[in-house]
């Protein structure tokens, strides 16, 4: 596909456009979507189809401050921006990289610490989520290790990429995330099951056409013998859904039975106990590197 002509199809060329994700710097797998950004002063995404290719939208704005989003904005290949705008903005971001790598990276170990607690949290009053959360915590703690290798986060290569990661001290740290998701688990029966309730989270949640990407992701994977990138690509996208309702959780109990097999979730809470306990540890160490930085 020519990305030049998505503005024109999609109705958004009076707006700044930009490629980014695996298609913008060329890690792609022939499933993956295309994952487009528009400053249209909106939020949230959206999904369309054109022929065979899934395009992906990403509503956002050029006032948007959150390091979440600029740390996703950094090397955005520029489809559409007669105005210059989105070149500024860029321009903008890379000066600031670093304190952008460092401020998103210390809010994803803030947000695993939390999600850690909330599974021992959990345990104490038998709440069935606390496997779903210790699970949230150890992608939020992936999030931050990909931060600091200056990476952005893309679930259908997070595995490929940390394979080949420098065994320093902070990456060593995955070893941890791997023990707690179950990586090891991964197998063609258990991905086959990961991923109905996965499509059926979606739905629940997004309800936007996502369900059809997931299931492309999953089919080339499963056919490429990727499981256990499969596995990490189903749970991460079940983390987004999960933490996107967290606050209504409890008033559809509905979720529990999706993500019990979607998140291939723990139920000992005398493992989930020390996984957090392990998870709390290591992003506590890696928050005391980062403090002492310069």
């Amino acid at each position: 596909m020519d990305v030049k002509q998505i503005p024109a199809l999609l109705s958004m060329s009076d707006f700044p456009v930009g490629l980014g994700g695996c298609r913008s710097d060329g890690t792609h797998f022939q499933c993956c979507e295309y994952n487009i950004t528009v400053m249209d002063e909106k939020s949230g995404e959206s999904v369309h189809r054109i022929e065979n290719d899934f395009i992906k939208i990403h509503h956002c704005s050029l006032d948007d401050s959150s390091s979440n989003t600029l740390h996703q904005l950094q090397d955005l290949t520029i489809i559409n921006d007669d105005q210059w705008k989105l070149r500024m903005l860029l321009s903008k971001i890379k000066e600031k990289k670093k304190q952008i790598v460092t401020s998103h990276a210390r809010s994803c170990l803030v947000d695993a610490g939390i999600l850690a607690n909330k599974a021992r949290d959990s345990i104490k009053i038998n709440d069935p989520f606390a496997g779903a959360w210790i699970k949230c915590a150890s992608y939020s703690l992936a999030d931050a290790i990909f931060c600091l290798n200056l990476k952005r986060p893309s679930p259908t290569h997070m595995l490929e990429v940390i394979r080949n990661m420098k065994k320093d001290k902070v990456n060593q740290k995955f070893s941890i995330i791997h023990q707690i998701l179950g990586i090891e688990r991964s197998s063609t029966s258990l991905l086959s099951r990961m991923v109905k309730s996965t499509v059926g989270f979606s739905n629940m949640v997004e309800n936007n056409g996502n369900s059809e990407i997931i299931t492309k992701k999953y089919e080339y994977l499963v056919d490429n013998s990727l499981l256990s990138d499969c596995y990490f690509y189903l749970g991460y996208v079940n983390r987004n859904n999960l933490l996107s309702v967290k606050n209504q959780i409890h008033r559809n109990p509905e979720f529990i039975h999706v993500l019990k097999v979607g998140l291939d979730m723990e139920n000992d809470p005398v493992v989930i106990d020390n996984q957090a306990t392990a998870l709390l540890q290591s992003t506590n160490e890696i928050l005391g590197d980062l403090k002492n930085q310069p």
